[in-house]
């Protein structure tokens, strides 16, 4: 199963870089959780410093402003995070759960890597706030957001005007605050193209 969460990594100059990532997981419930398969693109900085350190820390969080802005980088203001212990990495502050990861073997195609990592260490730090299809729908759109020099633009704007029903009906503020960046964001795109 995919698992949408964040990850942190270090870049040469020592400060973390966030994003989002999907992970392949079995089981995220499970605590005996033993291994996570990340697939970031060779030409991405996350797999520059996962191929460089060979560490990094995976996150599930219900914050999906954090989400959004990390998916399209427009982090103005980086997050708070503090050091973990197992390796040298970044700990989100906000996140719900978090997985220290170290680097077992790096595999895949051109344009993908598959890297399959081992938890060395994991923590709790809050509970999740629970399912909400607005949370989701901002996840979807912080997806397509990523898309727009692939996918085109009227059906990214199809798909959002889908997804804003979500975030009207069963959004609080912060999902709308969020569905509200990621509006402007795709604006900003369409209209630069």
């Amino acid at each position: 199963m995919i698992l949408e969460g964040i990850i942190t990594t270090t870049n040469p100059d020592g400060q973390p870089h966030v994003t989002p990532m999907g992970a392949i997981v079995e089981d995220p419930a499970h605590d005996s959780l033993e291994r996570i398969f990340l697939r970031p693109y060779r030409s991405s900085t996350t797999f520059d410093n996962l191929n460089r350190l060979g560490e990094a820390v995976f996150h599930v969080t219900d914050d999906v402003m954090l989400l959004a802005r990390a998916a399209v980088s427009r982090l103005e203001v980086p997050p708070e995070v503090k050091r973990a212990n197992a390796i040298n990495g970044w700990i989100l502050h906000g996140a719900c759960r978090w997985y220290a990861l170290r680097v077992w073997q790096i595999g895949g195609g051109s344009d993908r890597a598959v890297i399959e990592t081992n938890v060395v260490d994991r923590g709790w730090q809050r509970d999740f706030a629970g399912f909400n299809r607005a949370k989701y729908a901002v996840v979807e759109g912080a997806i397509l957001a990523t898309r727009t020099k692939y996918l085109p633009h009227e059906e990214i704007r199809a798909e959002y005007e889908r997804l804003a029903v979500l975030v009207q009906k069963t959004g609080g503020p912060q999902e709308h605050a969020a569905w509200a960046f990621l509006e402007r964001y795709l604006q900003e795109q369409i209209a630069s193209s």
